[in-house]
């Protein structure tokens, strides 16, 4: 059976057209480095795959070192925040770029090219998932999950369906009220379906239980900023700030607003540091 937050090693062997062997081999080179189950096992997540899937490629043309250091690359490339289904990969040499569906990227003509589509993935994975999700609601193991196992389980079912990783992050929160991660990802989810209220509040949660969390207060400020609550938005943009002063969103987004407020000079000030932050 799927463990509840992950896939086992047979299972991302079948995705990736792998032997269980190639992908523990890949696990000891330090390619990458999965989450162990309960008795032992390696539980291979969705980024796990995108980055065994990458290994694989790149394995056959590079070096094991430059593999390593290109996999380091991709992983801190890799979006945070929203799924990656809809995330492309390319590789040029040994460089790693990563574009979203609306971006083509052109390799140089005669550069070694890796260039797939991380939604393949998500297609081959969706049913393990659900099927891991259903069996884990209704069999008798339900009741040892603890909010970890739901979050992870949440965070695994994002880039394939929005619902059940919605579900996964409140029965994570049931168990425990306090964990601020399902707090922020399940106000993402709402947030994304169109439901601000509910978002907020998720949020709010979240910087009441880790007043530093980043995440939180900037996701707050754009719910806000949604809302038409602009005013709320422009506070919760300057939180957001004071946490990180190196979120150039933050900047971009907290200019226009105190553009469009006449306040000119301060939005300036801001669009200067986003300009700092975003080109050197």
């Amino acid at each position: 059976m799927t463990p509840a937050h992950g896939l086992s090693s047979r299972e991302a062997a079948q995705i990736l057209d792998l032997s269980p062997g190639q992908v523990r081999a890949y696990v000891r080179a330090g390619f990458i480095d999965p989450a162990r189950g309960p008795r032992g096992g390696y539980c291979f997540s969705f980024q796990d795959l995108v980055l065994l899937r990458t290994a694989k490629a790149l394995a056959e043309r590079i070096p094991a070192r430059r593999v390593r250091r290109a996999l380091r690359q991709l992983k801190s490339q890799l979006p945070s925040g929203r799924p990656l289904s809809g995330v492309r990969i390319s590789i040029e040499g040994d460089d790693v770029v990563v574009r979203d569906g609306s971006v083509t990227w052109e390799p140089v003509s005669g550069q070694g090219v890796l260039d797939f589509d991380v939604d393949e993935l998500a297609t081959k994975v969706a049913p393990l998932e659900r099927r891991a999700a259903g069996d884990a609601r209704v069999s008798a193991g339900a009741q040892r999950l603890t909010a970890e196992d739901w979050y992870q389980l949440g965070s695994d079912l994002e880039p394939l369906d929005a619902g059940d990783a919605r579900d996964a992050y409140r029965r994570a929160l049931a168990l425990d009220p306090h964990h601020a991660d399902a707090h922020v990802n399940l106000g993402r989810l709402l947030h994304e379906g169109g439901q601000a209220a509910a978002a907020e509040d998720h949020y709010r949660q979240a910087l009441e239980l880790r007043p530093e969390d980043a995440t939180a207060a900037f996701n707050l400020a754009v719910v806000l900023e949604d809302g038409g609550r602009v005013a709320d938005a422009v506070r919760a943009y300057e939180h957001a700030l004071d946490i990180d002063a190196s979120n150039a969103d933050a900047h971009f987004n907290l200019a226009r607003l105190l553009e469009r407020g006449g306040r000119k000079a301060a939005a300036i000030r801001h669009l200067k540091a986003y300009r700092q932050l975003t080109h050197g």
